[in-house]
């Protein structure tokens, strides 16, 4: 594969199989990357009753749209993936069609959002393991505990994938695994002990939806599959990466949209209005239906371990932008270079994963929840990858277009993913949020143009550096450190 920079050289007594290691993942482990960064479980637990209140019996349409979009940008981005391998995930891809440019604003877009994800996701796995503690018997509440937790989940997301990918993907999996299964179960059961007023045909009929709240909920719907794309990181790991990780990307975002239409249906079915107006839908359908005491801890841990999944995937694919980025020189070199041993980019992670621990701490400390820690830097996050998104988008038409590819279908995907990015990002806006929601966008543009401004130094400085920005495939994955 084409390279325009020499990659650092290894030490001498550094392993053969230098670089983050190749060809160890497989599909199925692929798929657990991007399921975990989605957090569906997580999604099921709130995501439904938010669209409720606008959406009414259009909720499930909600989610199907939103499905779609999804897929659309899943499409864009395989296109990418069928052709180049890196660990620059959209970063390396925009760069095919939009240059270096392009490829910055998309690189660093989509670190904001999987930092902006992993921070956020780490309070509500403290909210939800210290809420099992408490169901369990342990005495352990208040701002310390919540701030111990912090660290302590924090640390150990930091340590999984510092350990290796294969580790930190498979415990990933596991979590989503029990979670999703969890969930799962307590619905069937709700269907089953409804009988035959389990079947809600008001929702099939959509008579009397509001289009309008359908459509605002989609905002709601597409920000729960975000970080969908996540696999397209892997590259250098994926085992037949040019088949495997376009198939994890379109499979995990149709099969998480089918969970999300099936626990929106089931929700309705059984809570009907009252969707609106509890505060934990599955804990409404537990107590409605009966179920043991005993199952109440579980659905709890469930939650919290699909947080705590969501803060390993994203410093994934946070690590190996930035690794890409130090090949390239646009950061430190010495981010480029991996673990003597576990062969991941641990310099980078050493950063990423403290400093989101940090956040969590100083919010905890000044008496914010850890729930609205979830709503407030998860935002942020999102805002990146709605750019990063319409901005691969983009870039796949002109690709396609340049190297004379058939994209009848890519003009199609392309412009029903940067039309709903934008809907995304204006129904967010505007009406004008409540404070703080009302100065994220704010905070999300002055770290973009800070990353402009840094854009331009090197420019001016480094040329030859903005000439390798997403060159870097993974062939040139080179250099232990």
């Amino acid at each position: 594969m084409t390279t325009t920079s020499e990659a650092p050289a290894a030490r001498a007594d550094a392993p053969t199989d230098a670089g983050l290691r190749r060809g160890v993942m497989s599909g199925p482990e692929l798929a657990a990357q991007a399921i975990a960064n989605i957090a569906p479980s997580a999604v099921i637990a709130f995501t439904a009753a938010g669209i409720f209140i606008g959406a009414g019996n259009g909720t499930m349409l909600s989610f199907v749209l939103a499905t779609i979009v999804i897929l659309a940008v899943g499409y864009c981005v395989a296109v990418f993936a069928k052709k180049h391998a890196s660990a620059g995930s959209l970063y390396t891809y925009v760069a095919k069609g939009l240059g270096p440019f392009g490829a910055y604003l998309a690189g660093v877009a989509l670190l904001i959002g999987c930092w902006g994800i992993a921070a956020g996701s780490l309070g509500g796995s403290v909210s939800y393991i210290n809420q099992f503690l408490l169901l369990i018997g342990v005495p352990f509440e208040g701002v310390f505990a919540q701030i111990t937790l912090a660290i302590v989940l924090g640390g150990l997301a930091t340590l999984f994938t510092i350990r290796g990918i294969r580790l930190s993907a498979r415990v990933s999996l596991v979590l989503e695994l029990v979670s999703v299964a969890i969930i799962l179960v307590l619905l069937v059961l709700a269907l089953v002990w409804a009988g035959p007023n389990a079947w809600d045909p008001a929702q099939f009929s959509l008579e009397g939806v509001p289009f309008q709240g359908v459509a605002a909920g989609m905002v709601l719907g597409i920000l729960g599959f975000v970080g969908f794309s996540s696999a397209d990181a892997l590259g250098r790991e994926a085992k037949n990466p040019y088949k495997a990780i376009p198939r994890a990307i379109m499979w995990s975002a149709l099969g998480v949209g089918v969970l999300y239409v099936f626990s929106a249906y089931t929700q309705i079915a059984i809570l009907g209005d009252d969707l609106a107006t509890v505060a934990s839908p599955l804990e409404a359908i537990s107590a409605q239906i009966g179920m043991p005491a005993w199952f109440g801890p579980v659905l709890t841990f469930g939650v919290g371990a699909s947080f705590f999944a969501v803060v390993v995937a994203p410093l994934n694919v946070v690590g190996r932008i930035i690794y890409v980025m130090g090949k390239e020189g646009v950061v430190a070199e010495r981010f480029g270079r991996t673990h003597e041993r576990h062969l991941t980019p641990h310099r980078v992670l050493l950063v990423a994963g403290p400093a989101a621990i940090v956040l969590d701490v100083v919010l905890l400390a000044i008496g914010v929840h850890p729930m609205d820690i979830v709503v407030w830097v998860d935002t942020y996050g999102t805002y990146g990858y709605m750019v990063a998104y319409a901005l691969v988008a983009i870039a796949c038409v002109v690709y396609t277009r340049r190297e004379k590819m058939r994209n009848g279908l890519v003009w199609v995907c392309a412009t029903v993913a940067v039309v709903a990015m934008v809907y995304v990002f204006f129904a967010n806006v505007w009406p004008v949020p409540a404070w703080p929601l009302n100065v994220i966008p704010y905070l999300f543009l002055i770290t973009m143009i800070a990353a402009l401004a840094w854009y331009l130094h090197l420019a001016k400085r480094r040329p030859e550096v903005i000439a390798n920005i997403g060159n870097t495939e993974t062939d040139a994955l080179e250099g232990v450190g």
